[in-house]
């Protein structure tokens, strides 16, 4: 359903920015008519492409909520049944907690770099460029990003738990405390690569063997509306959508399953630990 809902606001969105895709086809035609080479601009799409970020980590959220609850009872060994509104709340919390903590300072440290070193400056003011706070500032995104990424497998099991019946906060602390231990650490690191290379490589491969969809799509959409840009960039999107999907169906509820299995683990292990 998520999936679903995705596709339908991926068309709404298209809907939304055609006035934008009219636009690009008339200064086209203009061009063209002047004999000048014409290369469109695509802030506004991108622009637009943000404000519908949200809604669409929303989706992804719910879809995401929804799976690691019926995984984290699969491994619980409860009956299956349906999740109401209250019970995916918490799981919901969590990613936008945990994306919230790990996000800002790379996000943030990449803005201020940029802003000090990007290369759109026209002088090599306010940091002359060679120098050692110049390299200093310009690749403390790398060591941010470290740190996120630190952070990020510090909370990797917070929708286990949150799923496990803990509040959103609860469960942050308590991927903390389980993952910040040597055996728990090591279990996490060991778990997480290979779900991410997997996820990586599936996502490339299917993105690659859907590459014909591209002209495809683009020709239909080009013969059914006549507009050049918006079947350009639906035929981009179109191997990009289906590699998606696709990946997202195979690697999230295994990688639901797996950390629930972690999670289950070391709460076990640590309340024998402790008794």
């Amino acid at each position: 359903m998520a999936g679903l809902g995705g596709l339908v606001l991926t068309v709404v969105v298209f809907v939304v920015a055609w006035p934008l895709f009219t636009r690009m086809r008339n200064q086209r035609v203009w061009y063209h008519y002047l004999e000048d080479p014409y290369l469109h601009d695509s802030t506004d799409l991108a622009q637009l492409a943000l404000c519908a970020l949200p809604l669409f980590l929303l989706l992804l959220g719910i879809g995401c909520a929804a799976i690691q609850g019926a995984c984290s009872r699969a491994v619980a060994g409860e009956a299956p049944r349906g999740d109401s509104p209250a019970r995916l709340r918490p799981v919901l919390a969590v990613y936008v907690l945990r994306g919230l903590v790990v996000w800002p300072l790379p996000l943030i440290v990449a803005v201020v770099a940029d802003r000090f070193t990007g290369y759109h400056l026209d002088t090599p003011l306010p940091l002359e460029r060679g120098t050692w706070p110049y390299m200093l500032v310009k690749y403390s995104p790398l060591a941010a990003l470290f740190v996120a990424v630190l952070l990020r497998l510090a909370l990797t099991l917070a929708p286990a738990a949150a799923a496990d019946r803990l509040g959103a906060r609860a469960a942050l602390r308590r991927s903390w405390s389980l993952t910040w231990t040597r055996v728990g650490a090591a279990r996490v690191v060991a778990l997480a690569v290979p779900l991410v290379v997997l996820t990586a490589g599936l996502l490339r491969l299917v993105t690659q063997v859907a590459l014909p969809l591209r002209p495809l799509v683009r020709g239909i959409l080009e013969d059914a509306t006549g507009n050049f840009f918006a079947a350009y960039y639906a035929g981009i999107l179109a191997p990009v959508i289906v590699g998606i999907l696709v990946t997202a169906a195979v690697t999230v509820p295994l990688t639901c399953t797996a950390f629930a299995a972690l999670h289950s683990h070391l709460d076990r292990r640590d309340a024998l630990q402790d008794a």
